[in-house]
């Protein structure tokens, strides 16, 4: 497997010495935001985590490799390409790599690159989970099985808002996938910082917190945990703007016949379009909170880790 995996420098030296290391996806990259503010972005949410004592580490793929830790010039040619770019998931994986495919890595491809390097935190904008009307499409992320199997925690504010909230939340029960609010007592939707709906712990302190993530895989309970950190109040958007959007952007996508890979790509730059711009500026504000959350969470568990 190492053969696939290529490291940058920086990040294998950090992992070398048990320096922390906050695990970032691509897919937000080329299909989540727009250029130029892509690749801004990126750059930006690597230098939060560096600010905060860690080192970042975005995933992708690239000439046939697993690759943890990008250059510039890596973030610029798939932020300029956008959509282009092959969407990696899970199985997605093995394709792009003996082909050589540029691929970008969602939250479950970038946990398993992570799981592989032995990087345990990861931020990312928000989970994929069940699609609305999942009933009769049965769209259903693979983001969800693979938060069931590798040991990766996962901080988010939530799941993406376009989804299924409750049922999200149900299918992440019945997978035994723990779901802790940071300093909040519900689950965020996203844009706005509450979905009404309960998390399973609350947990304010990120000692405890990593704490809680060793002991579940010291004792072998396998599969991640779902991190929500609510967006911070001056980003968040009024439910009911962002709803009205979210339903008119579904409607769209409905009568375009627009399905797959393509919904979210497709509902979150509607709903930029309707939100005239407010949505894109909520969203990178978010993950530069999820980053600065992961990285205090890394480096937590690596004091611990570097105790034993």
């Amino acid at each position: 497997m190492q053969s696939y995996l290529k490291l940058s420098e920086e990040v294998a030296a950090a992992l070398s010495t048990g320096r922390p290391v906050v695990a970032l996806e691509s897919t937000i990259i080329s299909h989540g935001m727009p250029y130029p503010q892509n690749v801004e972005m990126a750059i930006a949410v690597e230098q939060t985590v560096r600010t905060h004592g860690a080192i970042p580490a975005t995933a992708a793929i690239m000439n046939g490799q697993l690759r943890l830790g990008l250059h510039v010039t890596d973030i610029e040619r798939i932020g300029v390409a956008g959509s282009a770019v092959m969407k990696c998931s899970r199985r997605d994986i093995p394709f792009a790599l003996v082909q050589k495919y540029d691929g970008t890595t969602t939250v479950a491809a970038t946990m398993i690159i992570a799981a592989l390097a032995g990087i345990r935190i990861f931020a990312t904008g928000g989970i994929g989970g069940v699609h609305r009307g999942a009933s009769k499409t049965f769209d259903i992320s693979a983001d969800l099985e693979e938060l069931a199997r590798t040991n990766v925690a996962v901080v988010c504010a939530g799941a993406k808002s376009i989804l299924d909230l409750p049922l999200t939340l149900e299918y992440l029960e019945t997978q035994g996938i723990p779901v802790v609010g940071w300093q909040t007592d519900t689950f965020p939707a996203f844009y706005s910082r509450s979905s009404g709906l309960p998390v399973d712990y609350r947990i304010d302190d990120a000692k405890i917190l990593a704490t809680a993530l060793q002991a579940k895989w010291k004792m072998g309970l396998q599969g991640g945990v779902v991190i929500a950190n609510p967006i911070p109040l001056a980003h968040a958007m009024p439910a009911e703007r962002i709803d009205a959007a979210i339903s008119q952007a579904l409607a769209e996508a409905k009568r375009l016949n627009i399905n797959g890979k393509s919904v979210t790509p497709f509902l979150l730059a509607t709903i930029e379009q309707l939100t005239g711009g407010s949505s894109l500026k909520a969203n990178i504000e978010l993950v530069h909170n999820n980053a600065q959350l992961a990285t205090q969470l890394a480096v937590a568990y690596s004091i611990l880790e570097n105790q034993i």
